[in-house]
């Protein structure tokens, strides 16, 4: 089996630590990723799997071979590891072809890898570029680049540093899906690091969310978007309307709504996190004063058409801030006009107040 496993892995810099007793195992053909903020240790995680750092404590095991063990101080040369390694700047050689560059961890170039090679760029629709060089290929050409040489080899592992985050929107979200397709049909466990959520929730089977060195939730993506375990995991996924009330026998009552508050204190300050898609706007009959059950009146402050969805900000008795609204399609609503709010709950949380 093609598994990649951490064992209680802490990596320092000096005296930072940068790892903390991570643990975790990234099984055979999974694609797994690695999401949070700069600085929270998922690169060092990273580097420490492909062997361009010694581990200090814990173990890392490729297959069925320990390649790290800080303890006994053992470290398998980057080399010797089986794992392919894209780093986020690509690092192609400028001077080798296309052809070379992908075929560099090849040893001899044996003739049913190099026909591969060829299926591989046509499949990514670079036929005819084989002998052309870095310089002259797009950003994404570069990318697709740089991910076939490191599948060349046929690793066991492949380890991604950001692999997409110096395309722009449109070329990425291509490349995205091309290289998704190719990791599927080779079925290499792959581990792949970013900050950006709407890439990882695409990529990944599972989800490895990381903050200040450790794992703090571990799922689908649909698991964590729809169940964060804290204020944090919920931020990830983008902006949130927070609304602060008191804890009263296990439920908070907020201008939103009432919502129960399973494991609060009584009288415990916490916050209502809401979704501004999880936020459901529909214009009031001008006629009558009447809101739809469970809805709230409020008032739009302003109204901007973002293509895809609307971005709406709605002001509401009782919440000091107006919340942010965003509506699929095109709703765009004159300033001061009234409107029902309903709350969907799955985009709802209530954490501690922090």
């Amino acid at each position: 089996m093609n598994d990649l496993r951490f064992e209680e892995v802490s990596h320092a810099y000096g005296t930072v630590d940068v790892v903390r007793e991570v643990s975790m195992n990234v099984v055979a053909g999974e694609v797994a990723c690695l999401l949070g903020p700069s600085g929270c240790g998922k690169t060092t995680l990273l580097r420490l799997a492909a062997g361009l750092e010694v581990l200090l404590r814990g173990r890392i095991i490729v297959g069925d071979r320990i390649v790290a063990d800080g303890t006994n101080r053992h470290h398998t040369p980057p080399e010797e590891r089986d794992c392919g390694l894209m780093f986020q700047d690509y690092a192609l050689f400028p001077h080798l072809t296309i052809l070379d560059n992908i075929a560099f961890g090849i040893v001899d170039r044996p003739a049913e890898r190099k026909n591969w090679i060829f299926l591989a760029l046509e499949r990514m629709g670079m036929e005819g570029l084989a002998s052309a060089y870095p310089h002259t290929l797009s950003g994404g050409q570069q990318q697709r680049t740089a991910l076939l040489r490191a599948l060349a080899p046929e690793p066991k592992v492949l380890l991604l540093d950001e692999p997409f985050s110096d395309l722009d929107v449109t070329r990425r979200a291509q490349v995205r899906e091309q290289t998704l397709d190719l990791l599927r049909d080779t079925r290499v466990t792959t581990l792949m690091v970013t900050h950006d959520p709407e890439e990882a929730m695409f990529m990944a089977d599972r989800l490895l969310v990381m903050n200040e060195g450790r794992i703090i939730q571990s799922g689908s993506p649909a698991d964590i978007y729809l169940h964060p375990a804290d204020a944090f995991v919920a931020g990830l996924f983008g902006p949130l309307n927070r609304v602060v009330a008191k804890v009263d026998r296990g439920r908070i009552e907020s201008p939103l709504g009432v919502y129960p508050a399973d494991g609060l204190g009584n009288g415990e300050i916490a916050s209502v996190l809401v979704r501004p898609e999880g936020l459901l706007v529909s214009e009031l009959d001008k006629h009558s004063d009447d809101v739809p059950p469970a809805g709230v009146r409020a008032s739009v402050v302003a109204a901007r058409l973002l293509g895809r969805a609307s971005h709406l900000r709605v002001a509401i008795a009782g919440i000091d801030e107006p919340l942010q609204v965003l509506v699929p399609g095109v709703f765009l609503p004159e300033v001061g006009t009234e409107v029902a709010v309903h709350v969907d709950p799955e985009h709802a949380f209530v954490f501690a107040d922090d």
